[in-house]
């Protein structure tokens, strides 16, 4: 019994320290809706929250820094962050780290103009070339998306902000722009600020054909996080609870037509 005993105590010490990274994971972050909210340095939202329980539990450290998207992009690229949160999965990415899926989501493109023909393509959104198109400088949804950059950077149309909340501040002065991203994330950066909040009742989302519904979570470093931490984080965050518990944050933080333009369930069709 005494052995029995033992040994049992031995394996839950190895399942303890097989739960712990071997140093603080480096996580910067970008405002992106209420998935991630800056405020003067002060880091809060859906992933945040996820990160900080996470750690909390199971002994891993996530360090949150707060940087523009642009950068947090370079950074990971560079192996100067441990994690990318959050991300769609696009092929660049998965040359730099291991994706996680923690999400189902998919970007729309977003106007206030309801008297507008809705937007059905990008070849649509190129041939109505009196349409500026707005976007956020590092957001990537795949090559179809920088495609499309390349040919309004040649037709002198696209406009690049810093965050989604610039760009609403954007889209507010100059009605008849558009801009593409997930409208959760625009819609969370705009809700909760006075000066942009006038316009979620005229914001219209157009799914086009070449952003369809994919897969949305994080990224793991291949090159600063050593396979050992990658073994953890990747036990840690596929566990069922995770997904479950995100998809349960998002609903409580936006109301359920928003939702329903732009993410689901990680287990959804």
């Amino acid at each position: 019994m005494r052995h029995l005993l033992t040994a049992t105590a031995c394996a839950l010490c190895s399942l303890a320290a097989q739960a712990d990274c071997s140093r603080p994971m480096q996580v910067p972050m970008s405002s992106t809706g209420q998935s991630v909210i800056i405020n003067e340095g002060a880091i809060s939202g859906i992933y945040p929250e996820l990160l900080r329980s996470l750690g909390g539990k199971d002994g891993c450290e996530f360090v949150l820094t707060p940087v523009p998207r642009a950068r947090q992009e370079l950074l990971f690229e560079t192996a100067k962050a441990d994690l990318l949160v959050p991300a769609v999965r696009t092929p660049r990415r998965d040359e730099h780290g291991i994706f996680v899926p923690l999400t189902r989501s998919r970007a729309t493109v977003i106007a206030q103009d309801a008297r507008r023909a809705p937007f059905k393509s990008m070849y649509d959104l190129i041939e109505r070339k009196d349409v500026r198109v707005v976007l956020v400088r590092g957001f990537d949804y795949g090559q179809p998306y920088q495609e499309l950059i390349e040919v309004l950077q040649r037709q002198n149309r696209l406009v690049l902000e810093s965050d989604p909340l610039a760009v609403a501040r954007v889209l507010k002065a100059n009605p008849g722009d558009v801009t593409i991203m997930a409208p959760v994330i625009l819609v969370g950066a705009i809700q909760d600020d006075a000066r942009v909040s006038d316009l979620l009742d005229k914001l219209r989302f157009d799914p086009i054909a070449e952003l369809p519904w994919g897969d949305n979570g994080l990224y793991i470093s291949k090159s600063s996080v050593s396979k050992e931490d990658s073994a953890t984080l990747l036990a840690l965050l596929n566990r069922p609870t995770v997904a479950s518990t995100l998809w349960k944050s998002f609903q409580t933080y936006y109301p359920a037509s928003v939702l329903k333009e732009s993410i689901r369930p990680r287990d959804s069709k």
